[in-house]
């Protein structure tokens, strides 16, 4: 597996406070703001020391260009950030921060993106995975939205289209719903989008989507937006019903050329931005499932690109297991961490509702 990795990552600063608002200065130690240069940090290390080493090649990412990103974006979207973090930065939304230097990291985490994809497209690689932040997914075509900026998965999506694959598909698995990634695509029948995540409705005028089943697209893109949305404390076994029932069966019908996974670890028992239950097995049961969906529909073709994951330790290990799934190497880590108990039916009625939605367009059970 190819890691697509550039330090400007690391130069993108959030700040603190309390948690991701800003800070009251009523308390002595504020909190680094969750979205912050250090829990990638921690991905970086384990991937280098952790037992899956040997199994990387490191390679450098680079930036994006501001045409490279107009494929996707609105060109006076993509001018406004520029000029915002040119002119000394600010807050998009209580919870979105951009300092000076945050133009470079940016551009580096949406080219770290492209150039994972490029690296399969161009067969030097099977499976790349993007290890970038800012993070993407809820970045619209000109909105901003919970951390993201520009939409790196989706940028990578459209990419393998721009080159010739006639279907892509965007599988998600942060724990929040993939708004933007689902705004960019919505009327649209070449780029499938699935995303799991736990229930939480729709948060404000950057987030005007629900992520409920019934936002299915529209126009040529009705019943290629698939959005599984999951009851908060869904665990291990609610997550891989998921899979079975929705995500691996509407794959194989849509038969994609390739598969974009939007990698996140915020849906783990210990994350303090989200509520399920996920453990490290969870995660690897993900990338398998995963590795041997993009091995039976697209010659292993599979772009990784990271998203959330804000346990700063405990993130970074699964990202490790994540991976493992993806290679197929069987558990190679421990978790360091208490098993927190999953009942596997406990999202049943979710799986349903989707199930009564998308099953209009996908034949499922």
């Amino acid at each position: 597996m190819d890691v697509f990795w550039h330090p400007s990552v690391l130069d993108h600063d959030t700040g603190s406070g309390v948690f991701e608002a800003a800070d009251t200065g009523l308390i002595d130690t504020p909190e680094l703001h969750p979205e912050n240069a250090e829990r990638v940090r921690n991905m970086h290390s384990v991937l280098e020391r952790g037992p899956i080493a040997g199994h990387l090649r490191w390679r450098d990412g680079r930036e994006a260009t501001e045409a490279q990103l107009a494929v996707l974006h609105d060109p006076d979207y993509i001018a406004s950030l520029r000029r915002t973090c040119e002119t000394g930065g600010g807050r998009f939304s209580s919870t979105t921060i951009v300092s000076p230097a945050s133009w470079i990291p940016m551009l580096a985490a949406a080219g770290g993106a492209l150039e994972a994809a490029r690296a399969v497209l161009d067969g030097e690689t099977e499976v790349a995975y993007a290890l970038v932040r800012p993070p993407g997914h809820h970045a619209g075509p000109a909105m901003t939205d919970g951390y993201c900026f520009f939409n790196n998965s989706g940028l990578a999506a459209q990419l393998a289209r721009d080159r010739g694959v006639p279907r892509v598909a965007v599988v998600d698995w942060d724990v929040h719903h993939g708004n933007g990634t689902q705004a960019c695509f919505y009327d649209r029948a070449d780029v499938l989008t699935i995303s799991l995540h736990m229930r939480h409705g729709s948060w404000g005028p950057s987030h005007p989507e629900t992520g409920a089943p019934d936002e299915l697209g529209e126009g040529e893109g009705r019943g290629y937006n698939i959005n599984v949305e999951l009851r908060p404390g869904s665990g291990d076994g609610a997550y891989m019903a998921a899979f079975q029932r929705i995500v691996l069966p509407v794959l194989r019908q849509f038969e994609p050329g390739l598969i974009v996974g939007a990698v996140g670890q915020d849906a783990s028992a210990f994350d303090p931005n989200g509520r399920q239950n996920v453990t490290m097995a969870g995660f690897r049961a993900i990338g398998d499932a995963l590795r041997r969906a993009a091995g039976e529909l697209c010659g292993g073709r599979l772009v990784l690109v990271q998203e959330g994951g804000y346990a700063r330790t405990y993130a970074a290990y699964c990202l490790h297991t994540t991976l493992e799934g993806v290679l197929g190497t069987g558990p190679l880590l421990d978790d360091p961490l208490a098993f927190m108990p999953d009942d596997p039916g406990h999202a049943d009625a979710d799986l349903d509702l989707v199930v009564s939605h998308a099953g209009r367009h996908w034949e499922l059970e």
